[in-house]
């Protein structure tokens, strides 16, 4: 057995120590706005927290993340301290910039875009550009630096 900690609640879990963190969010604990997207820890998707870090959950083995603090898109709101129901500024600023348009990478790029904002308040556009390494499909990338822009300029 092994103990995680995801989103503030403590879970055990009955699985292989080399299993990715992607499957046990997703299928064992239930957590589906963990995505899974390249299974190679290129595409961003499936992008957690770990210790405050921004980690590709498809290439994090479950034995590395016990003991860790994960939070997924699901508890991204209450790590920052907001209520239950409420959206992050990071979430709010995504739907005031129409970021998403298939949706499926997302989640992983919030994940990615909160953790930046959280090392660097103010990113510049160079920043942003190094930053936000996650792929989507849709190209929603300009939109994605509006967002953040968007809530760097409201700190």
């Amino acid at each position: 057995m092994i103990t995680l900690k995801v989103n503030g609640a403590v879970h055990r879990v009955d699985a292989e120590p080399d299993a990715p963190l992607l499957w046990v969010l997703r299928e064992e604990l239930g957590f589906t706005g963990v995505k899974f997207g390249c299974g190679a820890a290129a595409c961003g998707a499936c992008t957690v927290h770990l210790d405050g870090e921004p980690a590709r959950s498809c290439s994090v083995p479950l034995e590395a993340a016990e003991g860790a603090d994960i939070v997924t898109i699901e508890g991204l709101p209450a790590s920052a301290g907001l209520p239950p129901g409420s959206l992050h500024p990071v979430q709010r600023a995504w739907i005031e910039q129409q970021v998403p348009q298939c949706g499926y990478c997302q989640s992983g790029m919030i994940m990615a875009a909160v953790a930046l904002l959280k090392r660097t308040p103010r990113p510049s556009d160079v920043e942003i550009e190094a930053a936000m390494t996650n792929l989507c499909r849709c190209g929603t990338y300009p939109r994605v630096r509006r967002a953040i822009r968007k809530v760097a300029d409201r700190a």
